[in-house]
């Protein structure tokens, strides 16, 4: 199955840098899948998705009323970033949460950026994100974000771009575990011939860090908290308590006493010194939060306040997720670190400052705009895809609520080719890298690139129609390349820079 039909049609694309031209890093890769027999690709990418179906890796779609849970969408074609490419991403990511770490303890304490104006303080206290009751806590080694994953695009010109953070309960990362898995079979010689950086050290990774969170401890007892079975990531909860070899709990399976965290076993109750949490902070505790809650457990915030249970990532830390604040990231890496940011920010406006509102009003039809708590997808507008009608339901939404609301130029999102219907075509992608942070920070090579598979689409979401490919930072190869194909497989000889 060839690239002879491949069209570009004037986007970055990932594996092109002209028609029939491969990049450098995709030229193995384009040689070895250029030469496949027609229907040799389907066969494999059939194989894929069977081999994604057997590991179990699916996700639910709230309100689904055909049968929640589903299997996650796959493209065999791997999305490839040179390593010298990759160092300056790992290098902005890291910069960034140095900021934003630094930034959650300040409007938690001493308030320095809020007083001298860096950021206006109704941004922070209007956002849904920040928790007053994480107010003058010390999170366990002076860590708010503990796992985090940031999207980045790639502009027009093949610029890497931050889109926004995500501190709160981020997923994904089971999907770029599986993904590799699935690459490793489908393409094995191809894969040893290219060596991507491995990932598969993710979650010995994450033990340590959660580990790293509870120093009062010689063996620290780590569970991962989870809302249960209905929730969308419910699989990647199972699967990652399953690879670090800890409890996968819920709140009823937690008990609060003395302000010490206790979980129910076999063996009657024992003490957690680390919770990995994905609830959101409403749900924590109702003796804090929402009173209705049953996902959480009463007393938990007391015993995280008296620093006798770390919780992964810190109460609060979604206010880092807000969009508002997103726009105001590259002054605190500016303000904290003395640094210009290495990744820039979308061109962002935000509806609380009189002449951005008026900027996004007037030019409503050419941005994107986003409601500041959205997620997911949701809450937001693609203006030269909306109808008149849609434009002016927005513009009075905005028009009443301001300070709810940003813009962002539409961006020429790149894309990358993908198996449709037997045949490639160019879809947009986007770049989910995770990071964790406890005695260093730690940038998993690559990350999660997810894909919008339908036609024209900038919406990457897996709740609307998005799928993933696997990601492969690689060395930069030469042009030059031997190639036989061998049975099932391939044989090849390289030479790397």
């Amino acid at each position: 199955m060839g690239f002879g039909d491949y069209r570009l049609d004037g986007f970055w694309d990932e594996m092109f840098e002209g028609p029939g031209q491969p990049r450098p890093s995709t030229k193995a890769l384009f040689e070895v899948l250029d030469g496949l027999p027609p229907d040799e690709i389907g066969a494999r990418q059939l194989a894929a998705e069977r081999a994604l179906l057997h590991l179990g890796i699916t996700f639910n779609v709230y309100g689904d009323q055909r049968g929640a849970e589903k299997i996650f969408p796959f493209d065999i074609l791997p999305r490839i970033i040179e390593e010298e490419e990759w160092v300056r991403v790992e290098a902005g990511l890291k910069q960034r949460l140095q900021a934003l770490n630094i930034f959650l303890d300040d409007i938690y304490h001493e308030k320095k950026i809020l007083r001298d104006k860096i950021i206006p303080r109704e941004v922070i206290e209007k956002s849904v994100g920040y928790t007053p009751a994480c107010e003058n806590i010390r999170p366990p080694i002076g860590v708010w974000c503990h796992i985090s994953g940031t999207d980045l695009v790639r502009d027009g010109e093949g610029r890497f771009t931050v889109l926004e953070d995500n501190l709160r309960c981020p997923s994904g990362v089971s999907y770029v575990l599986g993904n590799r898995a699935v690459m490793k079979r489908t393409f094995p010689r191809i894969f040893e011939a290219i060596e991507p950086k491995p990932v598969d050290d993710y979650s010995s990774k994450l033990l340590e860090t959660l580990q790293s969170l509870a120093p009062w401890s010689e063996n620290p007892r780590v569970a991962l908290l989870t809302p249960g079975m209905f929730n969308s990531a419910y699989f990647e909860h199972c699967f990652l308590a399953q690879q670090m070899g800890i409890e996968l709990v819920t709140g009823s399976d937690l008990k609060v006493r003395d302000g010490i965290v206790y979980m129910r076993t076999t063996r009657g109750y024992e003490r957690i010194d680390v919770l990995y949490r994905r609830i959101d902070d409403d749900f924590l505790d109702p003796q804090v939060f929402r009173h209705d809650s049953v996902l959480g457990a009463a007393g938990l915030m007391d015993a995280y306040r008296r620093g006798k249970v770390a919780l992964a990532n810190s109460p609060g830390a979604g206010v880092a997720d807000d969009k508002v604040v997103y726009a105001y990231v590259p002054k605190m890496i500016k303000y904290y670190l003395g640094e210009d940011a290495i990744l820039p920010n979308v061109e962002t406006w935000v509806g609380h400052e009189p002449k951005d509102l008026e900027y996004m009003l007037a030019n409503l039809e050419r941005l994107v705009i986003k409601t500041a708590e959205g997620s997911g997808g949701y809450g937001v507008l693609i203006g030269p895809h909306a109808d008149k009608a849609t434009l002016e339901t927005w513009r009075e939404r905005v028009k009443a609520k301001p300070s709810g609301y940003i813009a962002q130029t539409t961006l020429s999102l790149s894309r990358s080719p993908v198996l449709i219907d037997g045949q490639w075509e160019g879809r947009h992608i986007d770049l989910r890298p995770f990071a964790l942070f406890g005695k260093s920070i730690y940038i998993l090579p690559g990350g999660l690139t997810r894909v919008a598979l339908r036609k024209g689409s900038l919406v990457v979401n897996s709740s609307q129609g998005g799928g993933s490919k696997d990601t492969w930072v690689v060395p930069a190869l030469k042009k030059s390349m031997s190639q036989s194909m061998t049975g099932g497989g391939m044989s090849m000889t390289m030479t790397s820079k």
